[in-house]
């Protein structure tokens, strides 16, 4: 995240909370990991906005109804990946 600085030698990056933010909010990091991103955060307005911001699409996707998908669609999104699918091995 742009205008972020960690220091010290535990120090999280950025980047690598953007990478564990799923994990992070769903609570299956190890505690250490856990506080080293929790003490980032605290420092860090970029992250602050990129994790509520992470936390609000969630949510909002979690809200969204259900739709089933037309069956020739489906039938077209199947052969369009199989046909593009790389070759399986006979073993």
């Amino acid at each position: 995240m742009p205008g972020c600085s960690s220091e010290g030698p535990s120090a999280i990056e950025c980047r690598q909370i953007a990478d564990l933010l799923g994990d992070y909010l769903d609570g299956s990091l190890p505690r250490e990991t856990r506080e080293l991103i929790d003490f980032h955060i605290d420092g860090c307005a970029p992250c602050v906005a990129f994790v509520n911001t992470y936390r609000g699409t969630m949510d909002a996707t979690r809200r969204l109804a259900e739709v089933p998908i037309p069956s020739e669609l489906k039938k077209r999104l199947l052969a369009v990946l199989k046909s593009t699918a790389p070759p399986q091995s006979r073993t």
